[in-house]
């Protein structure tokens, strides 16, 4: 279906090379104006979870395509400590880090597509898609 890349999440730099390479991406893919500054603050929203919560994970970018439009997907992935109760850590303002709570629920808001999946003592993945208008 196209280019995929891959990049690790370990550190603070590892996050802004994830956003860089989200948004060449998607401009490739025909994006442009606010939706490359959406989909960049996205990756970095997630990115920056898998920080704090796993310590480690990564991020893997990649053109998708449906019935009526191409497309770009984040999957951010980790073998972190997972989500207890997903519906309470999409409310805008719980946290059980030092953020503001914004992070998942404002990602979704600013995709198209949004789901968790994630498991206690497993890891969690944030799957994200947004569509060319």
């Amino acid at each position: 279906m196209g280019e995929e890349l891959l990049v690790p999440i370990n550190s603070d730099i590892d996050i802004v090379i994830a956003r860089q390479k989200g948004r060449a991406l998607a401009e490739k893919l025909g994006f442009s104006g606010s939706d490359l500054t959406v989909i960049a603050t996205s990756i970095s929203e997630v990115a920056r979870n898998i920080l704090e919560y796993a310590l480690r994970g990564e991020i893997i970018l990649r053109q998708d395509q449906n019935a009526i439009a191409a497309g770009i997907a984040v999957i951010a992935r980790d073998e972190g400590p997972g989500i207890p109760d997903i519906a309470l850590a999409m409310q805008d303002g719980y946290t059980t880090g030092r953020g503001l709570g914004m992070g998942l629920p404002g990602a979704r808001r600013l995709m198209d597509d949004f789901q968790i999946i994630s498991k206690v003592g497993a890891g969690t993945t944030v799957i994200m898609k947004k569509w060319v208008r």
